[in-house]
């Protein structure tokens, strides 16, 4: 666990910070509400992100946005190339065999389909572990369900995880590789924000910060 100088900055950088993340993570529940057009966007935009970046993610969701419900593979394929997307070939692909594989199986109903889990982990699992859901495994799951406002998730990547290390709350050789190795890192995280006492939602947009400059998505 830090030390205690690292936890009095770590609640101190959150009381200046924490008006920015209430408000971020406001705005992520306000997606749910919009409706599955907007659920299934963010869908989207979290197999873009994947072994990208978030600015890039924006960026190509931007990009397709218009098309991301009717639009062939081609169609977003040659949109995404020309906007420079990295992985402009196949993350399209994902996302088209991820929406007819929807469409077949909740008519892309996804409020429906999420709701139908009464259990979080079960929630995550479906999305991270289903091969017919293309280009998510659990960091991306993570982030697509906190992002449309569903806490206690942990969005384990790279800055989290050098945070992590870091302060020694993880040693090197964990990862985050499998569901095992991703949920007891998780609840690492999550006896760090008990120990803090600072919500773990909040917490991890608050070590991204720290590492990023910004409480972005």
């Amino acid at each position: 666990m830090p030390g205690k100088e690292l936890i009095a900055e770590l609640r101190k950088d959150y009381r200046k910070k924490k008006p920015a993340i209430e408000r971020r993570l406001a705005e992520f529940k306000a997606v749910y509400g919009k409706g599955d057009k907007a659920i299934f966007e963010e869908l989207c935009y979290c197999i873009l992100t994947a072994g990208s970046s978030a600015k890039m993610g924006l960026r190509t969701i931007n990009a397709l946005k218009d098309i991301l419900a009717s639009g062939t593979e081609k169609q977003l394929q040659e949109r995404a190339h020309q906007h420079r997307v990295r992985f402009w070939r196949i993350r399209p692909s994902y996302i088209v065999r991820t929406r007819e594989y929807l469409r077949e199986t909740c008519d892309l109903k996804l409020q429906g389909l999420i709701e139908s889990f009464d259990c979080p982990q079960k929630r995550r699992d479906f999305f991270a572990k289903s091969r017919a859901i293309k280009g998510l495994g659990y960091k991306e799951a993570s982030h697509f369900l906190r992002n449309i406002g569903f806490p206690g998730y942990a969005i384990l990547d790279k800055h989290i995880l050098n945070s992590l290390r870091e302060m020694g709350v993880i040693g090197k050789g964990m990862r985050p590789a499998t569901r095992a190795g991703y949920l007891a890192i998780e609840k690492k995280l999550e006896h760090l924000a008990a120990e803090l006492k600072i919500d773990m939602d909040h917490l991890d947009l608050l070590l991204w910060s720290r590492k990023t400059g910004e409480i972005l998505k």
